[in-house]
């Protein structure tokens, strides 16, 4: 089964400090690939780094605000440098803001699509002129399954997050349909609820929200850590080649109901 194999791939991971997207680091370097590992939190990207060299494999940092552009282009200038070429970019880096439109601020509203929807514009801007010269690449964005649904009421209800989630699954099939051409796919992974450290803190301290979460979730529970790696995997590797510009909901059937 060598179409999951990344040897001698190179996998550049913003937000890649915590939760989901160090686990999916560690993911790509247990398939062969090299790191570059991107996140705003540099201390925390070293203990990350740690961890991954002992798959044998090359592992870089850089730290990186994913909503400024002076930092995303040195950060992808240094993994350039560094490694020398980049064949995959996920795009993890994000986050959740409380609140309706009659109640969130105008602050928060922006940096909910600057993290969520401007940040993959930006990494995604600086990594796609070397997969058109290289003629491959694989882009992975992470969207949510709150792109598609909503909190009717309650202290959950995000309704920032819906919109720029769901911008995200627009911008994944623009640019899937403008850059195939060039033998790059990209494609975005819609989560339901994992615990990480963005959740931890919120949804799972709160027992009566992932009571209602499981009643209502066919599979009766929260994704677990390293669920999601196997979708991130396979549209990271040669297994998708032909899956472009698609929206999968890892989500336990969330959606369904």
């Amino acid at each position: 089964m060598n179409i999951f194999d990344l040897t001698g791939k190179v996998a550049v991971i913003t937000g890649a400090s915590s939760g989901l997207g160090a686990d999916a680091a560690e993911a790509y370097a247990a398939a062969g690939a090299d790191v570059a590992l991107l996140a705003r939190r540099t201390d925390k990207l070293e203990g990350v780094k740690e961890k991954l060299l002992t798959y044998g494999h090359r592992v870089v940092t850089a730290p990186c605000d994913v909503t400024d552009e002076a930092s995303v282009r040195s950060a992808m200038e240094v993994v350039l440098t560094s490694l020398g070429r980049i064949d995959i970019l996920l795009n993890n880096a994000g986050i959740a803001v409380r609140g309706g439109v009659d109640s969130i601020s105008v602050e928060d509203w922006d940096k909910s699509f600057d993290t969520n929807v401007k940040g993959i514009y930006l990494a995604s801007k600086y990594v796609i002129p070397a997969m058109k010269e290289q003629g491959y690449g694989k882009i992975v964005n992470i969207a949510s399954v709150n792109a598609v649904l909503s909190d009717k009421d309650g202290t959950f209800i995000r309704h920032s997050y819906n919109a720029s989630k769901a911008a995200v699954v627009g911008l994944t099939r623009a640019m899937a349909s403008s850059y195939a051409q060039f033998g790059i796919t990209v494609n975005a992974i819609g989560p339901a609820l994992f615990e990480s450290e963005m959740t931890a803190d919120t949804l799972f301290k709160s027992d009566a929200f992932l009571k209602g979460y499981a009643h209502v979730n066919p599979s009766s529970r929260a994704g677990k850590r390293g669920e999601l790696n196997g979708t991130i995997l396979y549209l990271s590797t040669d297994a998708s080649s032909y899956v472009q510009g698609q929206f999968i909901l890892v989500d336990g059937g969330l959606a369904l109901v």
